[in-house]
């Protein structure tokens, strides 16, 4: 019997690439030699049995048990990589570039990943859909050119295409997994007519599709089959919310297709808003899905759509399950706080909760008793690192990379590994990285959250300002300035402290005795009259009558060295209390709204007039005219 795959991830920063042991000690692999120079991108083969980087110079392949080098390949500007399900090949994808001689340049390339030998090349420009799709035996792999399905065989590579298939509007292609292997097709929505999903048996791609559907909103489509390759869930999309809910498009439908044709069917989603993940359980019956606006609803469905469970609504946008199926991970990522939800597929009960903030990437191990989380960079530039967690909530494992680009663990066959137990086991020691990490991190201040205190006041005594019967000012402050509109709580304004919520007095503080002594210009008898029944009502003299404001004396006789003179209040409103004033300037506004509401009336109906067509709300408007011009009337103005 064969030595188990042992647990392994592997990670790629700007200046370092490497490969780590699992459980329990996560140390690094001392065999493997990382390059003197920046990776662009790491692979494992879906078996795990290999894995290889990519440099400036060519790419280098590896046994990832031992970190063994197989076959090192010369060939410059390689961008990406992808292995065949087994292992066996290894695509290379190239920035295509102009040849001399004018011909064609084969930027996607094939090579056996034992031998390093060349087996087909390919022209493909665009890096989006470049990789060739397998069968999971390897027997065919197929690709789309332009809007032609080109199948091959591996084994026979220079026999050239064995199957084609023309698809007007085709514009993307899924191969399921599976021993019986289906393509779906999707047909993009163009120039009014619907988008539609076609799935063809890969042995007889010429017969009609065992299954299609067509629909609208549909410009941009997610395909996901199950394990078995029996069922596809798609998810449509456009690319634009003609409603403006949404920077990212509007969610068109949600499909569940069965490859045989006996089942389609819209699932029902009870909660508006987009769909932010779907995964399908290993077992290949059920699957989980997250929509709604935030926050968003969790739901658990069979094969055919019908509703298992309902894990209410919280803040999350990613979903996963282990590859047992025993274990759900419901979490919130990107913009959301990064709280990470565990549950337990068979009781259905919540098994603990993760606070992994600032979360760009999440995978769960494939013995599913560890997820590992990462954030990377350009997402975000700080705290980049590795976190390995237990699934039963204890930290495991830390490592923090700077700028951190690339983090996965080693694919390994779930034959391979120990089954997941009956009952969730228990959480191992943690490695000797979680105490360093707690040692040296910053450990966050615990403020006990006060009352909300503006910019203005913050530095200052509060609460001695706030004081009507205190005498004491809070502190020296500097005057606020003589025409400053909204002094900040406990400064002075024209000689006197500012009391928030108090009506405010043009008034300078005046001592007993200084009456006559105004520091501003006489402006004649109307002037005069208003200081009499406004401002000059509060004077000394007057006894019996009510001060407009609150007057407190500043400290050390202040008042003085501020006995300048104070511009009137426009507008000559001194009279009125502060509710009049809010009424009278409520009613302003309001007139100018309705009088703008009119002329945009006006000139609908002029372009009415002039025959232009009009959408459905403008007409609506036009309809309002008659009331506008009533609440006018109300409010004192002819129309």
């Amino acid at each position: 019997m064969a030595s188990q795959p042992s647990q392994q991830y592997a990670y790629r920063a700007q200046k370092s690439i490497g490969l780590v042991g699992g459980t329990p000690n996560y140390d690094h692999i001392d065999s493997f030699q990382p390059p003197d120079v920046p990776a662009r991108t790491f692979k494992y083969s879906s078996d795990g049995r290999l894995f290889a980087y990519c440099i400036p110079t060519g790419v280098r392949i590896y046994q990832a048990e031992n970190a063994q080098l197989l076959q090192e390949l010369s060939l410059p500007n390689i961008v990406e990589i992808s292995f065949s399900p087994r292992g066996t090949y290894l695509s290379t994808w190239e920035r295509p570039v102009k040849l001399e001689d004018g011909s064609q340049h084969k930027n996607l390339r094939v090579f056996s990943a034992s031998t390093g030998e060349e087996l087909v090349a390919f022209s493909q420009k665009s890096l989006e859909g470049w990789e060739l799709q397998y069968t999971i035996s390897e027997s065919h792999a197929v690709r789309l050119v332009g809007q032609e399905i080109q199948v091959f065989r591996p084994a026979e590579w220079s026999k050239g295409l064995v199957d084609k298939l023309k698809v007007e509007g085709a514009t993307s292609i899924t191969l399921s997994p599976g021993l019986n292997p289906s393509l779906a097709v999707f047909v993009a929505e163009k120039k009014g007519q619907p988008a539609s999903v076609k799935i063809y048996s890969l042995t007889a791609l010429a017969a009609p599709p065992t299954c299609q559907k067509t629909f609208f909103k549909a410009q941009r489509s997610t395909i996901k089959w199950n394990t078995l390759g029996t069922q596809v869930l798609i998810l449509t999309q456009t690319d634009v919310d003609q409603a403006n809910k949404s920077y990212y498009g509007e969610t068109g439908g949600f499909y569940l297709l069965s490859a045989a044709g006996n089942f389609d069917c819209r699932v029902t989603l009870d909660k508006d808003g987009p769909v932010h993940d779907f995964a399908w359980s290993p077992n290949s019956k059920e699957f989980g899905v997250i929509y709604g606006y935030m926050p968003a609803k969790t739901m658990l469905f069979d094969q055919r759509a019908r509703t298992l469970h309902d894990f209410g609504t919280a803040f999350c946008n990613f979903i996963s399950l282990n590859p047992q199926g025993r274990l759900i991970a419901i979490a919130g990522f990107g913009n959301l706080a990064g709280k990470v939800d565990i549950y337990d597929r068979r009781t259905l009960t919540k098994v603990t909760s993760i606070d992994a903030s600032n979360t760009s990437h999440c995978e769960w191990s494939p013995d599913g008793r560890f997820l590992l989380t990462a954030t990377l960079s350009p997402r975000l530039r700080v705290d980049n690192g590795i976190k390995v967690w237990h699934c039963t909530g204890p930290l495991m494992h830390v490592q923090l990379i700077e700028e951190l680009y690339q983090a996965s663990w080693r694919p390994i066959p779930v034959d391979a590994v120990p089954p997941f137990p009956q009952t969730i086991p228990p959480a191992p020691t943690p490695a000797t990285s979680v105490q360093q990490h707690a040692a040296v991190a910053k450990p966050t201040p615990t403020k006990p959250a006060g009352a909300y205190r503006p910019p203005g006041a913050r530095g200052l005594e509060a609460s001695s300002a706030y004081k009507r019967e205190d005498d004491t000012p809070s502190g020296g402050s500097t005057p606020n300035g003589r025409f400053s509109r909204s002094p900040a709580p406990g400064r002075f304004q024209n000689g006197r402290r500012h009391v928030p919520g108090a009506p405010t007095s043009p008034s300078p503080v005046r001592q007993p005795g200084d009456q006559d002594k105004r520091g501003r210009k006489k402006k004649g008898p109307r002037e005069g009259g208003k200081r009499e029944g406004g401002a000059g009502a509060g004077a000394p003299g007057g006894e019996g009558s009510a001060r407009p404001s609150i007057d407190i004396p500043p400290p050390n006789g202040s008042a003085d060295a501020v006995n300048g003179s104070v511009p009137p209040t426009p507008g000559g409103d001194n009279g009125l209390d502060p509710m009049a004033k809010k009424v009278r300037n409520l009613n302003k506004k309001r007139v100018l709204t309705v009088v703008w509401q009119l002329k945009a009336i006006e000139e609908l109906k002029e372009k009415q007039k002039k025959g232009e067509r009009l959408e459905a709300t403008q007409l609506k408007k036009i309809d309002t005219e008659a009331e506008i011009r009533k609440e006018l009337a109300g409010l004192g103005l002819a129309s």
